[in-house]
């Protein structure tokens, strides 16, 4: 019990201090990514106005191992940021490490022209 509540303490710290860098603005929203034990959840957002522009989620996704899912969210995250007329956002991946399902979508968003 001891080994979760440190674990859950220091992701928290990590979240946290990445957090305090990061501010998306409306020029540049913040493309904040969250990842559970199932699923992948994305959401661009204007700390200005306090407001979620674009979202999205592998929820209704059933193919593939969940990198394969976070990068067909990557493109389609980036369809619809374009859509919204958003090009450029700063990526906002928490206290998740640059690997994985973290990787695999932010790669997939810039290779359909979303820029970080």
């Amino acid at each position: 019990m001891k080994d979760i509540r440190y674990k859950n303490e220091q992701r928290e710290r990590r979240r946290k201090r990445n957090r305090a860098k990061i501010f998306g603005i409306t020029e540049r929203p913040r493309l904040s990514i969250f990842c559970s034990n199932k699923y992948t959840s994305v959401q661009i957002i204007d700390d200005n106005s306090g407001r979620t522009l674009v979202s999205g989620s592998t929820k209704g996704m059933k193919n593939g191992p969940k990198s394969m899912q976070a990068q067909m969210l990557g493109e389609t995250i980036a369809e619809k940021a374009i859509k919204a007329g958003v090009k450029k956002v700063v990526f906002n991946k928490g206290a998740y490490a640059y690997h994985g399902r973290v990787k695999a979508f932010a790669e997939s968003a810039r290779s359909k022209g979303l820029l970080f």
